[in-house]
């Protein structure tokens, strides 16, 4: 199974596990490291995740997908943790809850010559990002058009 497909059947395991638990699945991905093949898992909750919580999930979910089946065959690290200080933003509801933040956005195609913007979310409408950068200067961004966006670290 490719890896693309085999994410999304991990992602509709742990959704709804995850919601049962008061959690939410920030995002899931493998990740190949020194040789190591490594499926992250980012949780999030009101209030934050503790070490607990990731540990917990860490330990259930891998037991789902041994009883499951899912990756038969397949050696790979189970690592949960949360989506940090720098969250990524990838479904339209994070962009809806994070506005009024900072992020950083790169787009797939250039937008009036640029692809990288550090701006405030200012909120979306009907599947377009409305943020406004640091010169005041406002865009529309399509969310499909979204290659990575990140919470911006505010202290």
């Amino acid at each position: 199974m490719k890896a693309e497909g085999l994410e999304d059947k991990l992602r509709a395991i742990a959704e709804p596990f995850l919601l049962s638990l008061g959690m939410e699945l920030v995002d899931i991905g493998f990740v190949s490291e020194h040789g190591r093949k490594i499926l992250r898992i980012f949780i999030d909750k009101p209030g934050g995740v503790t070490i607990d919580d990731c540990s917990s999930v860490s330990r259930e979910f891998g037991t789902i997908l041994d009883v499951e089946e899912v990756m038969p065959a397949a050696r790979y690290v189970l690592e949960v943790s949360s989506p940090g200080l720098d969250r990524p933003l990838i479904k339209e509801k994070d962009f809806i809850r994070f506005a009024g933040k900072r992020a950083k956005i790169r787009t797939k195609t250039p937008i009036d010559g640029r692809r990288n913007f550090s701006a405030v979310i200012k909120g979306v409408e009907g599947g377009v990002l409305l943020i406004e950068d640091f010169d005041g200067k406002s865009f529309r961004l399509n969310l499909p058009d979204i290659d990575k966006a990140n919470l911006i670290i505010e202290f």
